[in-house]
């Protein structure tokens, strides 16, 4: 998460009379080499980032030194974005009870025997809390995006005929086609998780648990475009909900036999777990299409370009928030200095 905006001060703030003093900067932590970064005055310390990284990070995974460097200043710039978003809950008056933190830990660790879980816990040094605060802030972190990103974004009517008016041949049909739409889970961490609960399996066992878990979610009436956006792993289909748009009949063809099989076998609403090299796609199927003309009374065709145009609507506005967030915030990021200072050489101090 990458964050820059533009602050504008008033010359009469870089001028003003003797008796004026300029507005107080947040108080300074103190900075010991055990300071990794300081956020208005709020220190990051080193072991902070140290269980944020055992705690996301892929447990199987061999990293060189450097690739363990680079992966910690990643964490700590996530570190530090959470940090300004969490302070803005209290203004904000954005609040997580302490009962929906519990329901997701357990949604958590469902699938994962006791002894299995402890096992992971030791093994990365962390302990239940540990675990049960990380989720806490993601959660906490997600009620903010919602309210102040997510809730505010509006799709007209106008803009989805505009849309429409303007990629007419995207809905004329050569061939038959499928709708399809999809979730997928990986069993690493990804580098950029852009689903609306900021979930992403980092082992092939979460990965499995997660699958097994949108499933029988998936059975109990849940909502495909719902699920696909609060936990796909893909970042270009998770904000519209996973859908895929047409597919002609000729590219599903091309696919590889399980996924073409998935396609072609699947009943239209209901889903279909794929899992090649680790990755688990899960394909839903939402309508087998005839060729020919749509117009915008052709079922689906309205709510097809509302969802694309509110999905990248919101990505959009996401990026922006998080980068005007980041850009408002005194942010000192120690860790990087130093990697800089020993020119990316020295292990992290």
């Amino acid at each position: 998460m990458h964050r820059h905006r533009l602050v504008v001060a008033a010359l009469a703030a870089l001028c003003c009379a003797p008796a004026c003093r300029p507005a107080s900067a947040p108080p300074t932590a103190a900075v010991s080499p055990d300071t990794w970064a300081v956020v208005d005055g709020r220190a990051i310390s080193r072991e902070k980032v140290e269980k944020e990284f055992r705690r996301v990070r892929e447990g199987t995974q061999i990293l060189s030194d450097q690739e363990t460097l680079l992966a910690k200043l990643s964490v700590l710039e996530d570190l530090i974005i959470e940090d300004i978003l969490l302070n803005r809950a209290a203004g904000l008056k954005v609040e997580l009870p302490d009962s929906e933190v519990d329901t997701a830990f357990n949604e958590a660790k469902k699938n994962i025997p006791d002894a299995a879980f402890q096992e992971e816990l030791t093994r990365r040094n962390l302990t239940a809390a540990d675990m049960r605060d990380g989720i806490r802030r993601e959660m906490l972190g997600r009620k903010i995006i919602e309210r102040e990103v997510i809730s505010k974004i509006t799709v007209t009517d106008q803009e989805i005929t505009d849309f429409f008016n303007a990629n007419r041949s995207q809905f004329n049909l050569p061939e038959e086609a499928y709708h399809l739409a999809q979730i997928i889970v990986t069993p690493g961490r990804e580098p950029q998780v852009a689903n609306r609960s900021g979930d992403d399996a980092a082992t092939p066992q979460a990965a499995a648990s997660k699958v097994s878990m949108l499933m029988e979610k998936l059975k109990g009436g849940g909502s495909f475009p719902d699920l696909a956006r609060d936990y796909s792993e893909d970042p270009q289909t998770a904000p519209r909900g996973g859908d895929l748009g047409l597919v002609p009949l000729s590219r599903i063809k091309q696919a590889s036999p399980l996924l073409r099989d998935a396609a072609m076998n699947t009943s239209v609403g209901s889903a279909r777990v794929v899992s090649e090299n680790g990755v688990h796609t899960i394909l839903f199927v939402v309508s087998r299409e005839p060729a020919g003309q749509r117009d915008l009374a052709t079922p689906g065709v309205r709510e097809r370009i509302e969802a694309g145009l509110r999905g990248g609507r919101e990505q959009l506005m996401r990026t922006a928030y998080l980068a005007a967030a980041r850009s408002d915030a005194q942010v000192t990021n120690y860790l990087a200095r130093r990697v800089v200072e020993n020119q990316g050489r020295a292990a992290a101090p």
